[in-house]
């Protein structure tokens, strides 16, 4: 019984007392009520019953019990489960021993296969690092995947004018597909356990960034330039190529051309791709009015912007040299990625004991290819 249900109690007994005592008064003296005293009666009468419906009524609230929407039940309880897995996986590292750690990592031959919400989270922060990966269209599907696209240069459908009660003669389009299939790749971590060891020391969040950092970098490498008999990347899938008029040299020319050569139905999304020597380089250059052409602008996502697109640094790219493809143009959603699989993370403990460290690998089949090569354009450098 709640402090609040107990005062109303207590105010409920001691009416009862008071009516009583008065009851008693008049039975001993042998006597009938008096006015007052009938009003009195009547009115702790009217208290004890005013009491008594009101326990009763909270009583039988307390019966009762918050009933949340089905949505709300299950985002509670994914919240619930991934803050045990969390736990499982951080006392996993640390080797502290859980009752919850059975039910949250499953073991594998080499160590503990953690749940999908670390895996998650690192597929997030990879997201959140690499524009490449994050912008690119992702296909979540297992086992090879055709993708249709259209020649932009077909001229199988045409529409024209026409009379009524004419035949309209009918064309039919050639629709190419490109096929992704699942490459698999993993990635390494070792945490020292003099870090481990530290109680203070966020351990799952190290993991987390140190993983998506690795991965980021290296799959970000692959989406752009691909690997002989594996992924193909962007590069090799793009047809509209732009050289430079000079040798081992970009002029402002060179990116008004590559950015053309663009539909103006993609420019929306599009951006530059380049290393930092590269935007460094055409910093530089200056249109004829003496302005500079690619500026710094807060605004924008990688705070600087060449005619008007964002221009975002990557280390994969390569820089300028003869016969190097040195800039990307477009839209990153022409590239085509298939995530074969859910991301699998295993720690292991035993592996790397002699040099007192605890390796986290992470495993992932993909794909990668252009699917739409109008949204996308490369410059070459002569």
């Amino acid at each position: 019984m709640n402090e609040k249900m107990k005062a109303l109690q207590e105010q409920r007994n001691a009416a009862v007392e008071e009516l009583k005592a008065l009851t008693g008064k008049v039975e001993a003296e042998v006597r009938a009520f008096t006015d007052e005293e009938n009003a009195k009666f009547n009115e702790l009468e009217k208290k004890v019953k005013d009491l008594d419906s009101s326990i009763e009524m909270l009583e039988r609230a307390q019966k009762y019990e918050f009933k949340e929407p089905a949505q709300a039940s299950e985002d509670k309880a994914k919240v619930n489960t991934e803050a045990k897995e969390l736990r499982a996986f951080e006392s996993y590292i640390r080797g502290v021993v859980l009752e919850e750690r059975a039910d949250n990592l499953t073991s594998g031959d080499n160590g503990a296969v953690i749940p999908k919400s670390i895996a998650n989270k690192i597929i997030k922060k990879v997201h959140d690092i690499s524009p490449v990966f994050s912008k690119a269209t992702r296909y979540n599907v297992k086992g090879e995947l055709n993708v249709p696209y259209y020649p932009a240069d077909s001229k199988d459908i045409q529409m024209t004018y026409v009379e009524e009660f004419v035949e309209l003669e009918s064309s039919s389009g050639k629709f190419g597909t490109i096929s992704l299939k699942g490459f698999l790749a993993g990635a390494l971590t070792k945490v020292s356990k003099s870090l481990i060891n530290n109680s203070n020391f966020d351990i799952v969040s190290f993991v987390v960034d140190a993983m998506a950092e690795t991965i980021s970098r290296w799959v970000e490498g692959q989406l752009l330039k691909g690997t002989t008999g594996k992924v193909d990347g962007m590069i090799k899938g793009i047809t509209q190529t732009v050289t430079t008029k000079a040798v081992n040299k970009v002029d402002a020319d060179d990116l008004i051309q590559l950015q053309e050569s663009i539909p103006d139905a993609y420019q929306g999304e599009a951006c530059w791709i380049m290393t930092k020597n590269t935007r460094t380089a055409l910093r530089q250059l200056k249109d004829n009015n003496g302005q500079y052409i690619l500026n710094q602008d807060a605004t924008t996502k990688w705070g600087y912007i060449l005619f008007g697109k964002p221009v975002y640094a990557s280390e994969n790219m390569d820089e300028v040299a003869t016969g190097k493809n040195a800039i990307i143009y477009g839209d990153l959603s022409g590239l085509g990625v298939k995530l074969s699989e859910e991301m699998e993370i295993e720690v292991l403990r035993e592996k790397f004991a002699t040099q007192h460290a605890v390796g986290v690998v992470a495993w992932m089949e993909f794909d990668a290819k252009v699917e739409n090569a109008q949204k996308l354009a490369k410059l070459t450098v002569k």
